[in-house]
């Protein structure tokens, strides 16, 4: 393969190479508990751990430290071909551990390479593995070589016995190189790792493999198990748009030609956790990516003998953070092998019980909740705080076709708002950026036909009023049915109004409930799911085929995508899947992706970026005076607060760090990777919506440096932003219901007598019953912790991922940044005259301080979207 360079060297380069070992519970071992049962795991894993006791080795490979290699390559001499002059192999002289931990630990192996003059120095190497066993290449370190100090490589990549790659494996050093400034001895060897990248597109994707390929999502369904579990295909088609996913090419189903058989999802190699991600994944995710406890679950809440599948009263639902839910000993027997679920299955003085950690939302009151302030303050400071916009036009209207859908413009009127403006006009109030809607009318009322056969929910519009002291007062819920002629005939609507006496009170908390449930099921599969996860995955493949681990922007994006792809492959196979975890517990059901895929319709990625986000919904409007260059409409709107200076933090980074390899316009238009990179973000990855005008050209500095620090916002600042409060505010199910079964009574009706006697119990019939709101909290609770190796915006996992001076001057600048602003917002939240930061539950909004501990921490802003 290579030319050889072999002769009597001078002296020696030293080699210090740093690797762990495969570890048992890693990500297959993850995977394969959905078809294997927790039992037959516990077994493999009591397997493995007697093949270690029993000190089994791989015989033929590990004597004499005969089973690494490495080879040189040169980065300033090449062969007669023109190619890196590549050294002799020569193995790791320390035997390498085969035998499979069950801890995450690193260890060092020496090595020697003769080196002369002649050879340069080297800026690869390439790497055979001739054990039988996998391992993790973390970092590789030469030293001693003259006038050159020491050469480092960042490798973090898995690495599989060599027979199982075309072409040996090949690592580079840590500089940056644009393609046009590479040494000419390494182009070769860059072009090469790229391609080995790309794949061809064909074929099944085998574990080991590191191919990015992309495909549309057609493995959400199971059609050939159940007709029922059908799902449509999401992207290539006007229908159904939706970002590219990692191709895995598996074996079309019988019924439907065009969709994927459910099965192991493939992930690039590489994009698998990491050692210490994966137990904490199993300890955290067992319980809810595993189809074996829910239905324990199951089993238990419909034993009518031992628990019904409803909460009586709000303290039956605070028990569960308090008594728990005592457990059968049949149930625990079928769990119990497994260790690490002792910290899911808390027991109490020895009792078997599942009790959940108490969420922040009720730490200080339990019914603080309930109040209009805290129902209008979680809209601005709350897990979802990206979706409210100035009310510009009175009554509220639809952009839904109307030959498809009639006339949906609102029933509201003046009169219904006016009656709460005290004394002030509704003219007054909209010339003044005083009216603000929550408008969940179109997302929802499409599918409302659907979701009410089996659920009953409204499609809501939800109107509030800034008051003087800076909080929003609602001031009117209209509740939408489609017309009981059908949609097309437009929609019937009523209109509640706030009240804080009697069996109106009541009807008030239930219709709150209803915009709550619209909202967390937006949440979840818009503002989480879709505008964070689905819509970075094709940044990621397009980055991984098209810039090279020497091209200074894939040095700057890469710790930003660690773990994403693999996150949305695990939510693929048990979160977003037909009868997976969102359609058990979330309203829309099996509508659920579906609905994601029509707002992907209006996705403007230039209106990722926060200011154009705020400006767009009309919470800000440009003022180059200000200090972000807009003036906020809600001055105390604590998201848009504290993410403005994380934006502005990010964007001076990408700024100073771009500056440093682009000078002109001109290099970005003449660099070859980056120019295919964007266009096939474009054309491939969101391709759907490839003709659309606002996508950026790539052809200016602007552009780069705009583009990539929407990217980075988006994975780190804007996931943090809505998925570590999940649990916070939504743990207290009573708080952020998931699903709604009952419309608002009606007089004369046995629900409203109900609901008259017995408003706790009206309430709990309306919103998410017991067994739904087990599985939505065991999610919701893995969701929004900080795994125990957690990288945070400002750090890197490590101090040599370049060698660029300047470029780390300039990221410990951006770190400085950052924790000037963490201690910024600190200060924030003590100063009483801001009361959406903390409102009446007093929870201080701290989601986009950029540190945190481990566990639930309501803060914490990690690089990526790593859960």
């Amino acid at each position: 393969m290579f030319g050889m360079f072999d002769k009597n060297h001078s002296q020696k380069i030293k080699g210090t190479v740093v690797l762990m070992p495969k570890n048992v519970l890693d990500f297959n071992d993850v995977t394969s508990i959905k078809s294997a049962g927790l039992l037959e795991v516990a077994g493999g894993i009591l397997d493995a751990a007697a093949d270690v006791v029993g000190g089994i080795v791989d015989g033929t490979t590990a004597f004499l430290g005969r089973n690494v290699a490495m080879r040189l390559i040169s980065a300033t001499k090449t062969d007669a071909s023109g190619k890196g002059l590549i050294g002799k192999e020569v193995f790791l002289e320390k035997y390498l551990p085969t035998l499979p931990t069950l801890g995450a630990r690193q260890d060092a192996f020496s090595i020697h390479f003769d080196w002369d003059a002649d050879f340069g120095i080297p800026g690869a190497f390439s790497f055979r593995n001739y054990t039988q066993d996998e391992f993790f290449l973390v970092s590789v370190t030469f030293d001693d070589i003259p006038n050159h100090n020491s050469v480092q490589f960042v490798c973090n990549s898995w690495v599989y016995n060599f027979k199982s790659y075309k072409t040996d494996r090949i690592f580079f050093s840590n500089d940056t190189y644009l393609l046009s400034q590479t040494p000419a001895p390494l182009v070769y060897y860059r072009q090469e790792e790229l391609k080995s990248l790309r794949g061809d597109g064909t074929g099944l994707r085998k574990e080991w493999e590191r191919v990015y390929d992309y495909d549309v999502y057609n493995d959400l369904g199971d059609p050939d198990e159940d007709a029922k579990l059908a799902r449509p295909i999401l992207g290539g088609s006007n229908t159904y748009p939706y970002p590219r996913r990692v191709r895995s090419g598996r074996k079309p189903t019988k019924k439907d030609p065009k969709s994927e058989k459910p099965g192991v999802i493939y992930v690039p190699r590489d994009e698998n956790f990491g050692h210490l991600k994966s137990s904490d994944f199993l300890t955290y995710g067992i319980k809810s990516l595993s189809q074996n406890v829910l239905p324990l679950f199951k089993s238990v809440i419909f034993d009518s003998n031992f628990t019904p599948n409803e909460f009586d009263s709000f303290d039956e639902v605070c028990d569960l953070y308090e008594g728990g839910i005592e457990l059968p000993t049949h149930i625990l027997s079928q769990i119990s092998p497994l260790p690490v679920l002792k910290e899911i299955f808390r027991t109490e003085d020895g009792e078997q019980v599942l009790k959940f950690p108490p969420p922040h939302v009720i730490k200080v009151s339990k019914s603080a909740w309930m109040t209009d302030e805290e129902f209008g303050r979680e809209m601005i400071a709350g897990v979802n705080p990206c979706v409210i916009r100035l009310l510009k036009e009175f009554p509220p209207k639809s952009t839904l076709d109307t030959a498809l859908y009639g006339d949906q413009t609102s029933t509201l009127t003046k009169e219904h708002l006016e009656i709460n403006l005290g004394g002030l006009t509704v003219e007054k109030a909209l010339n003044g950026q005083r009216l603000f809607i929550l408008d969940y009318h179109d997302a929802f009322m499409p599918y409302l036909e659907k979701i009410n056969k089996t659920n009953k929910a409204y499609a809501t519009r939800t109107i509030l009023f800034l008051k003087d002291d800076g909080t929003l007062k609602p001031l009117v819920i209209e509740l939408s049915l489609p017309h009981p002629n059908g949609v097309q005939f437009g929609a019937e609507s009523k209109v509640i109004l706030p009240a804080d006496q009697g069996v109106d009170s009541t009807i008030w908390l239930l219709a709150k409930a209803h915009v709550i449930v619209n909202d967390s099921c937006y949440h979840q599969l818009v503002s989480h799911w879709l505008n964070t996860h689905a819509v970075v995955e094709p940044f990621i493949i397009a980055t991984n085929r098209q810039l090279s681990v020497l091209h200074p922007i894939n040095k700057l994006l890469d710790p930003h995508f660690r773990d994403t792809i693999n996150i949305n492959g695990l939510a693929r196979n048990a979160l977003i899947n037909a009868d997976g975890i969102i359609e058990q517990s979330f309203l829309p059901g099996p509508n659920s992706v579906e609905i994601s895929s029509a707002v992907y319709k209006n996705w403007v990625f230039t209106d990722q970026a926060l200011p154009a986000d705020l400006i767009k919904r009309g919470l800000a409007v440009e003022d180059p005076s200000s200090p972000h260059g807009v003036r906020l409409v809600i001055e105390d709107y604590p998201y848009a607060v504290d993410g403005l200076e994380i934006w502005d933090a990010i964007k001076t980074w990408v700024e100073d760090y771009v500056s440093l390899y682009y000078p002109t316009d001109e290099v970005v238009q003449k660099d070859a990777e980056l120019q295919s990179w964007w266009k096939e973000v474009v054309e491939k990855g969101h391709g759907d919506l490839k003709d659309k005008t606002w996508w950026p050209k790539m052809q200016n500095i602007k552009d780069l440096i705009q583009s990539c620090s929407i990217i980075i916002w988006t994975a780190s600042a804007l996931h943090a932003a809505v998925n570590f409060g999940q649990y916070p505010y939504g743990g207290f199910i009573l708080n952020r219901p998931t699903l709604s079964r009952r419309l608002i009574p009606e007089k004369g009706t046995p629900h409203y007598d109900e609901m008259v006697k017995n408003p706790q119990k009206a309430y709990l019939r309306t919103i998410t019953p017991k067994y739904e709101t087990l599985v939505d909290l065991s999610v919701i609770e893995i969701l929004s912790r900080h795994a125990s190796d957690e990288i945070y915006l400002g750090d890197r996992d490590s101090k040599f991922w370049t060698s660029d001076s300047k470029a780390l001057q300039a990221f410990q600048n951006f770190g400085n940044n950052l924790s000037k602003i963490e201690q910024e917002i600190t200060e924030r939240n003590k100063d009483p005259d801001f009361k959406n930061r903390t409102g009446p539950v007093a929870l201080p909004y701290t989601l986009l301080q950029r540190s945190s501990d481990n566990g639930l921490t309501f803060r914490g802003i990690p690089n990526s979207i790593s859960i």
